[in-house]
């Protein structure tokens, strides 16, 4: 065993870009949520973007376009959930487990001849020079845009719901869409574009593990992280900077457990591997205490003729 080995610089850099996927799932799902949705569907949505993104970039040459085919992927397959819980009012449970079971059907077939290939690797933001600055360097100046919208997307959607006018009017259709519907918001619609954001946001993510995280595909390479997005949206109580919190310490677990593993730690490899997920649940449960977050509405359907 040698932990001397492990790089505290390297982990701190890789932890990063191991967070980025479940942080774009969960911001998107957060606002999904607040609008009083509950969409069970994100890891269809994220392996859905995965598999498009991937296929764009090795057939377009430019990651970019990837990451748009990504967010178009899982927005599609979003607009079938808002199609049968918002139009013809399905129990939204069942609708998003049936989501995550048709992405990853769809995905598997759209993806079988990609297994194997590499994708072109996507750039990073800032000169080489500023990341060849010690520590802070490989930490802060050595990634590319889109973990970086992912952290600004976060500060976004944190001033969009606390003072904006719209994002007012999207709390009050998650806390009381019957109310809101008598001032006279479109709730549908409204919720509508709540899942098509969210969809985007988990196409995004998905894009990102096939063309950063792991550059590679691979059938079911989301491996949960769909389902930790959405519990830690819960037990980050609704709250972006708790959400941006979370997908760090799922991040920062994931890489030490995998450089333990490198270290020779006389621990069994299948306790290392579920730690991540152990432990970010168990810290959440703590700091899920305050549920004064919880949208009113959640899960609950609406009819305009009630």
């Amino acid at each position: 065993m040698d932990l001397s080995s492990i790089s505290l610089t390297l982990l701190m850099a890789t932890l990063m870009v191991a967070a980025t996927p479940i942080l774009f799932a969960a911001i998107g799902e957060l606002i999904v949520e607040k609008a009083g949705v509950l969409n069970l569907g994100v890891e269809g949505m994220m392996i859905t973007g995965a598999v498009c993104g991937f296929v764009v970039t090795i057939e377009t040459g430019q990651p970019y376009l990837g990451f748009l085919a990504g967010a178009a992927g899982g927005a599609a397959l979003s607009l079938l959930f808002a199609f049968l819980t918002q139009i013809t009012l399905a129990n939204q449970v069942a609708s998003g487990l049936a989501l995550t079971l048709f992405g990853l059907g769809i995905s598997a077939l759209i993806g079988q001849s990609y297994v194997g290939l590499k994708p072109e690797r996507t750039p990073d933001l800032f000169p080489e020079a500023l990341a060849d600055i010690p520590v802070l360097g490989p930490i802060l100046f050595s990634h590319d845009l889109i973990l970086y919208l992912g952290l600004a997307l976060v500060v976004s959607v944190w001033a969009f719901l606390k003072f904006t006018r719209a994002g007012l009017v999207l709390r009050s259709v998650g806390e009381n869409h019957d109310a809101a519907h008598a001032l006279g918001y479109k709730v549908v619609r409204i919720r509508t574009l709540a899942i098509l954001f969210g969809g985007a946001c988990a196409g995004v993510g998905g894009a990102y593990l096939s063309l950063v995280r792991v550059p590679q595909w691979t059938e079911g390479m989301t491996a949960g992280i769909g389902w930790i997005a959405l519990a830690l949206v819960v037990f980050a109580s609704w709250k972006p900077g708790r959400v941006l919190m979370g997908a760090y310490l799922f991040g920062g677990l994931d890489q030490l457990q995998l450089r333990l593993q490198g270290a020779g730690v006389a621990i069994p490899v299948e306790y290392l591997a579920m730690s991540p997920y152990v432990i970010t649940i168990v810290v959440l449960v703590i700091l899920s205490a305050d549920k004064s977050g919880a949208p009113a509405s959640l899960g609950r359907t609406f009819h305009a003729s009630q």
